[in-house]
């Protein structure tokens, strides 16, 4: 903030939270400046309008692709108008910021989740300044600590937004403040932008090194011969396939007793369960889980959307509805088969063997359909490079993944600094310019 003058005069505000504000700075509630959650106006029940869910909200953005009657939605759910501010109010949508200025609505009128709330300001506030100023950290700590509810249905209250106390100065200083913030944070969020399209394209290529070593390996010029499996096509032709049947073997093997770590399955492989916490889904008797050893494979082969697998490197216990296994064929390194059975999750190859109810996550595959299933077998020395290979160029792309999610919580700091600084007067942006502006002066 080094390169952003302060006022030249502060005062006292008298309220702790705020601290010294900027001179000519006046403290108001919101509820004197904005109407939260408009009454619902008399229109056209037959007209349509724009719809938009909560997972449609996101910072500064909303995603206007879904149009319904307004005779349809109407009763039951939360009414807004062009220009409003829109923004969510049950976590964890209301930590992450989702707040944005509604534009763009079909006849100028949305209708939306209960769980989000309209915030019309009145002609003291400019709409751009009150949406930063609801960015700011401390209305969010103050409306973090004042939710109300349990778990994932925590509120933040009508009367904590309407009653909360901050500094305004006069419109056309809000007006300044809210256009450069504009600038800035579009210029940051391009950068953050940037980053994750990196993120993106770094997954897609963690992605496809790995399928193609596992199916085609390392040599270009290896002569090739049809699989006999659709999905797999050439593979190299000295490679041979084999049943997961030929393999792997199952293993149930029920715990019986407490006091064993709890293992569980994630994207990001198996962790150690911290029970204590209390978070995520429990058990009442962890004695009927079954256990996991050091080296043994263990997939969640009940949710093929979201589950995943990995080799254990922890003793425990597991729930009985995963299944546990051991790689049994002796000429074959786990490591290569993890790497494919990761892929097979990624690729979603095992997902056409499926059986259940996919829409509600609970597409799982069958013990004989694991059994069936095809896999490249390279020799056993082409298996480990393979391996190694994939798993040196995983730590590069991790290492570049890392790089650029520090990047872009970085930004995120600054993104969040910028917009405090600015929106309590700790900077005085009065006589900034858009660079653009500024040349155009020059040039005259």
């Amino acid at each position: 903030m080094s390169k952003y003058q302060a006022y030249s005069e502060y005062k006292d505000s008298g309220n702790r939270l705020l601290g010294e504000i900027p001179k000519h700075w006046q403290l108001t509630r919101i509820k004197y400046v904005a109407e939260i959650t408009p009454k619902k106006p008399r229109v056209d029940r037959q007209q349509m309008c724009s719809f938009i869910p909560m997972e449609k909200l996101k910072t500064n953005s909303i995603v206007l692709d879904e149009i319904r009657q307004i005779g349809d939605v109407y009763d039951g759910y939360t009414y807004f108008a062009n220009n409003d501010i829109l923004m969510a109010k049950v976590t964890p949508c209301f930590e992450n910021k989702n707040i944005a200025i509604a534009k763009g609505l079909i006849n100028q009128i949305g209708f939306g989740s209960s769980e989000i709330y309209p915030i019309r300001v009145n002609e003291k506030t400019n709409n751009r300044f009150l949406f930063y100023r609801l960015q700011e950290d401390g209305f969010m700590e103050l409306a973090i600590g004042a939710m109300t509810g349990a778990g994932g249905l925590r509120r933040v209250p009508s009367e904590t937004l309407a009653n909360y106390i901050y500094a305004l100065p006069a419109y056309e200083e809000q007006e300044k403040i809210a256009s450069f913030l504009d600038h800035e944070t579009a210029k940051i969020d391009t950068l953050i932008d940037k980053q994750q399209q990196l993120i993106q394209l770094l997954k897609e290529k963690r992605q496809a090194v790995i399928s193609h070593a596992v199916t085609k390996g390392l040599n270009p010029n290896a002569p090739m011969r049809d699989s006999g499996v659709e999905w797999l096509g050439e593979v190299p032709a000295h490679w041979c396939v084999k049943r997961f049947k030929s393999l792997f073997k199952i293993r149930k093997r029920i715990s019986g007793e407490l006091g064993h770590d709890v293992l569980s399955i994630t994207q990001k492989g198996i962790k150690v369960k911290d029970i204590e916490s209390g978070d995520g889904q429990l058990s009442m008797d962890y004695s009927k889980y079954q256990i996991v050893k050091k080296g043994d494979f263990a997939m969640n082969h009940m949710d093929l959307l979201t589950g995943f697998v990995d080799v254990s490197k922890f003793d425990g216990v597991t729930s009985p509805d995963y299944r546990v296994f051991t790689l049994e064929d002796k000429n074959s390194e786990p490591e290569f088969f993890l790497c494919f059975l990761q892929m097979g999750y990624i690729n979603k190859l095992f997902f056409p063997f499926g059986q259940g109810a996919a829409h509600i996550g609970r597409w799982r595959l069958p013990t004989e359909a694991f059994y069936d299933f095809l896999a490249p077998c390279p020799p056993t020395n082409e298996q480990k490079e393979i391996a190694n290979f994939i798993f040196d160029n995983l730590k590069k792309i991790e290492a570049l993944e890392s790089k650029a999610l520090s990047m872009i919580a970085l930004m995120k700091e600054r993104r969040t600094a910028l917009i405090s600084a600015a929106v309590t007067g700790k900077i005085d942006v009065r006589h900034w310019q858009a660079p653009e502006a500024a040349e155009g002066k020059k040039a005259i």
